[in-house]
């Protein structure tokens, strides 16, 4: 009888089964093999014992899912599986392993303009549209999402220069990268970064003191226009 009671015991922590289908299944029954289970038990614990007939206890918890099931063909059927809920700071290390997730989907939407902070994917909770990107805190090692806007930002503005003005804050205060990635024109014709214009905070100062006949001024009137991408 023993023996009996550490074959099923064994057998129950045996099945540990990952839903990989089109959604995860957190609620229901998960039946053995192509049976059709019925009403379980979500999340509770189960009972075996030892081979000295001592009872002991299995469940699960911290981002895991446990889907009891009480009536297929043969006895209960108890499946692990990945989904769930996390009840503490969770960290895998890959010490120089490769950690991957294959079979992605190319994502080919709009990125999110309305993306909300502790998004429910499942429903249930706020919600936006679109796509983000994932990053990690290197202080703390979690992984955030932030909007495609984040990481790369561009500005455009354009300006009608008078006689001999050089100064040109843009609108807004913006703080510009270095100059090689500030892109300034005057009249259509672009000048030269770091030689013609350079970048302080958000304005752009022109140079016009090139020797003949690389020789200019602004007159009145020129279009100036600023461009950046940071």
């Amino acid at each position: 009888m023993k023996t009996n009671f550490l074959k099923l015991g064994l057998a129950l922590v045996a099945i540990l089964t990952f839903s990989l289908g089109n959604a995860q299944q957190t609620t229901g029954d998960v039946g053995k093999g192509e049976d059709v289970s019925q009403a379980s038990v979500l999340n509770g614990t189960i009972r075996v014992i030892d081979n000295k007939g001592t009872k002991k206890f299995l469940q699960v918890q911290n981002g895991l899912t446990i889907l009891t099931d009480a009536t297929p063909d043969g006895g209960y059927v108890s499946t692990w599986q990945l989904g769930g809920t996390l009840t503490n700071d969770t960290y895998i290390t890959a010490d120089g392993n490769a950690f991957a997730l294959d079979g992605l989907s190319l994502e080919t939407g709009a990125a999110s303009t309305n993306a909300v902070d502790a998004e429910n994917a499942q429903g249930g909770g706020a919600t936006g549209t679109g796509w983000t990107i994932l990053v990690r805190d290197e202080a703390t090692g979690e992984t955030r999402k932030i909007l495609a806007t984040d990481i790369i930002q561009s500005g455009q503005e354009a300006f009608t220069a008078t006689a001999g003005q050089t100064a040109f804050p843009l609108t807004g205060a913006p703080v510009l990268p270095a100059f090689a990635q500030v892109y300034v024109y005057r009249n259509g014709a672009k000048l030269v970064a770091g030689t013609d214009y350079t970048v302080a905070a958000s304005t752009v100062t022109l140079t016009p003191t090139a020797p003949a006949p690389n020789d200019w001024a602004v007159l009145a009137g020129d279009v100036i226009e600023v461009h950046f991408v940071k």
